[in-house]
């Protein structure tokens, strides 16, 4: 099959499409719980190309559904949301959370078919702080939410983040599964004899072309780079991809690093990006001077401007390609910073939108450093293929536990270990945060 078919396969997410209707098999975290007040503004939600309205009702349940009223198709946005319902203003027709129309006070009562009338709802949970959303084929029987660790964690546990990216879903998450771009990206200003020498995160400074394990894994794929440490041992970074969206990245040490990303699409050309850290983590990204002060242009502060009320108008980033991320060019050319962009995040953001809102795959050149990148392409190909001509169930969508021996991080380990052995035992040593058996439950 041509490149030019694979990226449609892999980048497009509308009603319809390969990736799209692959997507829709997986629950998908929408929004903070916070977003939505009981009672409060019907809020515009933009999930995979298709216009929706959340709100949350009298009782606190959440309601998502199409933008349109099925009357007459005025925008549900405009609607009042009182006493259990979100009533359209245009002729008052009153929908619950299932999209049952509850009212219908335009309508002689004798003339009334309100029973006949229901709005395109999807279903929803509220779990630890997070809306999330099922737009599958399951309505009536929803497959259980996945059992990523990090989101079974109360809400008081762990910190969670969106951020808006203007581009496809799928170059913003390719970043997140390439290890080699962060010791220039991140640390490219940086020398040796600047960092602590406890920091584990040296060996990546002394040597940027690590070496490279890539395999599938039964949540997606995973990769393990690898260079020399000190005498007798290798520093590994681990890192996997996991169906249908998500990552785990290297970030932290292994042993407490728990933590998940999701790449959520709300269109072909914008991207949600979920940052979800157990607060109990070692920290993230802990690059460290021997003076024990963080590098400017590494520290975690995002700044935002407001919220508005557009489809495109939740967590937007003040730095953004209108303003070229507002890079320093004075601190790249004093070398205080490799990009002269500030923050690790903004760093990866604007590389990311720098390629285009979509990618043209027909432009690349791929090389070893990008192993894990073109085999995450594939099994993403293969098993959303397998579900649209065949009905393959996707990974992970009957199975939410096969996600909770995915871990990330970085550690040390003797030479000669095998990779998948230095990884075994790491998973079994590693703190948890959520019982494995109430995980499961």
């Amino acid at each position: 099959m041509s490149r030019a078919r694979d990226r449609e396969d892999l980048t497009r997410v509308g009603p319809g499409t390969v990736m799209g209707e692959f997507m829709r098999q997986y629950w998908i975290p929408a929004a903070l719980s916070s977003e939505l007040a009981v009672d409060g503004n019907p809020m515009r939600l933009l999930l995979l190309g298709e216009k929706l309205i959340a709100f949350r009702d009298s009782a606190g349940r959440v309601g998502v559904m199409d933008q349109r009223c099925p009357h007459r198709c005025a925008s549900l946005f405009l609607g009042r949301n009182e006493e259990h319902g979100l009533r359209c203003v245009y002729h008052g027709w009153k929908f619950d959370t299932a999209g049952n129309c509850i009212d219908m006070p335009s309508v002689a009562a004798e003339q009334d078919f309100k029973a006949k009338v229901k709005a395109k709802a999807y279903r929803t949970a509220d779990r630890n702080g997070l809306v999330w959303v099922y737009m599958g084929a399951r309505q009536e029987a929803p497959p259980p939410l996945p059992a990523i660790e990090v989101t079974l964690l109360p809400a008081a546990d762990m910190t969670r983040q969106f951020v808006q990216r203007r581009c496809n879903w799928l170059q913003a998450l390719e970043g997140d599964i390439d290890t080699s771009h962060f010791g220039f990206l991140h640390m490219g200003s940086l020398a040796l004899e600047d960092l602590d020498p406890e920091d584990m995160l040296r060996y990546t400074v002394m040597n940027r072309a690590p070496d490279y394990h890539v395999a599938d894994a039964p949540w997606g794929t995973t990769y393990a780079g690898y260079r020399p440490a000190d005498p007798g041992q290798t520093y590994w970074r681990v890192a996997n991809f996991m169906f249908p969206f998500w990552t785990q990245t290297p970030a932290g040490a292994f042993p407490t690093h728990v933590g998940a990303r999701a790449w959520v699409p709300m269109d072909d050309e914008h991207t949600m990006f979920l940052h979800l850290h157990w607060k109990a983590s070692s920290p993230s990204l802990p690059v460290v001077r021997r003076d024990g002060t963080v590098p400017q242009h590494l520290n975690r502060t995002l700044h935002f401007v407001p919220n508005d009320t557009g489809w495109h108008g939740r967590w937007r980033l003040r730095a953004n390609e209108d303003n070229d991320w507002q890079i320093d060019r004075a601190a790249q050319r004093a070398g205080k910073s490799f990009t002269g962009i500030d923050s690790i995040h903004l760093q990866d953001q604007a590389v990311t939108e720098s390629i285009g809102a979509i990618s043209d795959h027909e432009l690349e050149h791929l090389g070893p450093s990008d192993r894990m990148i073109t085999r995450t392409r594939r099994r993403l190909l293969q098993a959303a293929r397998a579900w649209c001509t065949g009905g393959a169930v996707p990974p992970g969508v009957d199975d939410p536990v096969l996600y909770l021996n995915a871990r990330s991080g970085f550690f040390l380990s003797e030479d000669g270990v095998d990779w998948r052995e230095a990884y075994a035992r790491q998973v079994k040593a590693a703190a948890r945060p959520v019982p494995t058996q109430q995980a499961a439950e």
